[in-house]
């Protein structure tokens, strides 16, 4: 499902209006604000136990979190770039981070889950997401990587997991995406074979959810796509009150030029 917000829009007839474009790096970086200012993030990691697991958005929250910056193809497995389907270099690659009020623990996130209760967090990005808030994650491990070892104990315990997604990654249902294929049964694919898991139980924050939590204004994907380095974009309308649409494009602006996320070299380079 995606993460509860209220906004309230008031009067109409004072509503303002402003029409954003954001290519996917400049997404990572709201989406990335917007879970490092949630009060369950904040709470889990000041006070309790937070995991941030191993990905190309999640990477942009453990900077955000921490101040730890880590290079995308360093803190990703599995990729989508290049053109394929590939994964980073095992040399310089860095596991998922783990936290205990605030500081760092060298438990690996498989084991670490196991100690997390009420209040903990855990945050994982996705592959794909729906109009029912229902995510996808591709899984190049074929004992099932994170979703295999992480999500069956936080499931069991009822953490709660945060997926920020970016909306680049809408797809029409992930439930229809995911049906009869995977590792085993395909003839070819461009790149490393993959598989592909369905997840509903996880708190979604995409580029509307991030929007409400941050400046209090409430977005509708209007369009996608472009040239010129805008392949991926979305473009958002946002409403709001007048100082909530003015909070809204500064925060926006303040991100522009986010720059592209480059990966010089992968297993398949």
């Amino acid at each position: 499902m995606f993460y509860p917000c209220e906004v309230a829009l008031g009067d109409r007839a004072s509503l303002k209006q402003g029409l954003v474009v954001l290519t996917p790096a400049e997404s990572r970086r709201l989406l990335a604000k917007a879970v490092a200012a949630l009060p369950e993030v904040q709470h889990a990691y000041k006070n309790g136990r937070l995991a941030i697991l191993s990905g190309g958005t999640t990477s942009f929250v453990l900077e955000e979190v921490t101040g730890e910056k880590l290079p995308v193809p360093q803190f990703s497995m599995g990729m989508c770039a290049d053109g394929k389907l590939t994964m980073s270099l095992p040399e310089g690659r860095a596991n998922g981070r783990t936290f205990v009020a605030g500081e760092p623990s060298d438990v690996p996130y498989a084991e670490f889950v196991k100690t997390m209760g009420r209040g903990d967090v855990l945050v994982k990005g996705a592959n794909a997401v729906d109009a029912s808030g229902t995510v996808g994650i591709l899984l190049s491990n074929e004992n099932g990587g994170a979703i295999g070892s992480v999500f069956g104990p936080a499931s069991a315990r009822g953490l709660t997991i945060i997926a920020p997604v970016g909306l680049e990654k809408q797809v029409w249902s992930v439930d229809e995406a995911i049906q009869g294929w995977g590792q085993a049964t395909l003839d070819y694919c461009m790149g490393v074979k993959v598989g592909i898991a369905a997840v509903s139980n996880v708190l979604v924050v995409t580029e509307i959810q991030a929007l409400a939590i941050l400046a209090g204004v409430k977005a509708r994907i209007v369009g996608c796509g472009g040239i010129e380095g805008n392949e991926g974009a979305v473009i958002l309308l946002m409403e709001g009150a007048a100082a909530d649409l003015d909070k809204a494009v500064a925060l926006v602006e303040s991100i522009k030029g986010e720059p592209k996320i480059a990966v010089p070299r992968h297993q398949l380079s």
